[in-house]
């Protein structure tokens, strides 16, 4: 992560806030939204910008969000049709600001919204025909490759080992090693569903939309309800909410799972995917920052140890 990216970026920001505006005398100030090596997002007033991960292919990148902003009752649109500047080879777009799910009020999440939004989408045809491939198995073993870069810096680690097994269990095209298992639908999806990726707009209190298009594509739709599914078996989402998220997108007519009867023969391996994924992730920061796991991060770990024993 570069120095200037935030400086640069908040630069960036204030003008598209302000276009013609030097020095801006709105009396906004910038806000950090988020700082990672895959992403840093900041905000000024009523709009976002969001530099993307180093050596994202901003070919690829326009592509979504052209499919975005032809699905404007799924994804909060964009405000440019293209990256709108690039700060080192991070392409930058910007976006209206939208309210985020509250973390305080967990069982007010919005499931039912998520579970329409998502069917919405995989019922959808792609607008443009080069649309890429949803890149989910892409992170997770992009998660996978880099807890094996923090293992070899900094030695074994006795959570590895399930999960190094349960990832090796799992069949290629999960592993990003080869095309979607045949039989299985093949859809619109988001890649990376998960709470944070709901905003309302106009905020406060507009309708519920998805963000980050950064893994926007075809694929199996399984995989966008895999998170939640995975959370669900390891005992992380209450039955309940899991209900309503599986009832809502069933209702929606969402193809990733059959109409009734039992889901798990289309979500089994997508969810599997995403424990290993998100305790690969968990391990890997808790190994950096030289600190135990935490009881929901061990929960993980066990999951991958039934999933794959020794």
């Amino acid at each position: 992560m570069t120095a200037d990216v935030l400086p640069r970026l908040t630069a960036e920001v204030t003008a598209a806030a302000h276009p013609g505006a030097t020095p801006c005398r709105c009396g906004a100030a910038t806000t950090t939204l988020a700082h990672r090596a895959d992403a840093t997002v900041l905000r000024h007033a009523a709009t976002v910008a969001k530099a993307h991960a180093p050596g994202t292919d901003p070919t690829a990148l326009a592509v979504r969000l052209d499919m975005a902003t032809g699905l404007p009752d799924v994804f909060l649109p964009p405000l440019a049709p293209a990256p709108a500047a690039f700060v080192g080879d991070r392409p930058v777009t910007l976006w209206p600001y939208g309210a985020p799910v509250d973390p305080e009020a967990p069982r007010a999440a919005p499931w039912e919204a998520a579970a329409t939004l998502l069917a919405l989408l995989h019922r959808t045809l792609p607008t443009s025909a080069d649309a890429p491939p949803m890149r989910g198995p892409a992170k997770a073993a992009q998660a996978m490759a880099r807890l094996r870069e923090v293992l070899a810096g900094a030695g074994a680690h006795p959570a590895a080992p399930p999960l190094l097994r349960a990832w090796s269990a799992l069949p290629a095209w999960a592993r990003a090693k080869a095309p979607p298992e045949s039989g299985r639908p093949r859809t619109l999806c988001h890649g990376d569903l998960h709470l944070g990726q709901l905003v309302r707009h106009p905020a406060p209190d507009g309708p519920w939309r998805l963000i980050d298009v950064d893994d926007l594509g075809m694929g199996d739709p399984a995989w966008d309800l895999a998170r939640p599914a995975s959370w669900y078996a390891c005992g992380l989402l209450p039955p309940d909410e899991w209900t309503r998220f599986l009832g809502a997108y069933r209702a929606a007519g969402g193809p990733a799972v059959p109409e009734d009867g039992d889901p798990w023969p289309a979500l089994d391996v997508p969810a599997r995917a995403l424990t290993v994924q998100t305790g690969a992730r968990y391990l890997a920061k808790a190994i950096a920052a030289d600190r135990p796991l935490d009881e929901v991060e061990r929960s993980l770990i066990d999951a991958c140890a039934r999933m794959a024993p020794e």
